[in-house]
């Protein structure tokens, strides 16, 4: 198996890791940083949606892995991934996630995530997804809006089958939920979630959500 890891960037000079990286126009030096380290840089509009679906266009592996900036994988993932899709009965599939910070609410968040993911068969991309290729560009790839991209793709891809959960953890900041605050962030993803089931737009959900 080859994958591509796929990293959509804007402004992460602090959490940048040596991957495949898509730059949606960062302002900070994330680029020039990229491309310092050798690492394979493409450009593209704005918008984590359309960032991936760009890397994923250039990638040459014939499984995709997308991954946030500030998410570390483990050392063995590419075995893990590779153990997953064997065989036919996944095509796509997601690692547990654990958020690094000081609160100690952020593990039990955590834990519920991967709950709830097992349960619904939804995956985001704090969870590093990953997916056959073929199967990606048969489902039409991330569709291109503002949010709840991750939640949309998971929906047709489980047309062709469940995902495979790995159980082994990949670590992605909790930058977020320190500096907004635990309570208000977990209340904020909920509503929206809630909002975005019952019809309401990403583009009006994106605007709350920033």
């Amino acid at each position: 198996m080859k994958l591509s890891i796929i990293v959509p960037v804007l402004n992460e000079t602090s959490a940048l890791p040596a991957l495949l990286i898509v730059d949606g126009g960062s302002t900070d030096g994330s680029a020039c940083l990229a491309e310092t380290a050798g690492v394979t840089l493409i450009h593209s509009r704005r918008g984590r949606a359309r960032q991936m679906n760009a890397g994923a266009e250039c990638a040459t592996g014939d499984t995709l892995l997308f991954l946030h900036a500030d998410t570390r994988l483990p050392e063995d993932a590419v075995a893990l991934v590779s153990a997953a899709l064997a065989g036919k009965a996944h095509c796509w599939g997601r690692f547990d996630v654990c958020i690094a910070g000081r609160p100690a609410m952020l593990r039990i968040i955590g834990h519920m995530m991967n709950l709830r993911s097992r349960w619904s068969g939804i995956a985001t991309d704090d969870q590093a997804m990953f997916v056959s290729r073929t199967v990606f560009v048969s489902v039409g790839g991330f569709p291109d809006q503002p949010l709840m991209e991750d939640i949309e793709l998971s929906k047709r891809l489980r047309h062709v089958s469940r995902p495979a959960c790995i159980g082994q953890c990949v670590i992605t900041s909790g930058r977020r939920w320190e500096t907004d605050g635990v309570w208000r962030t977990m209340v904020l993803m909920w509503r929206l979630r809630w909002q975005y089931w019952r019809g309401v737009p990403a583009e009006q959900l994106a605007k709350a959500y920033r």
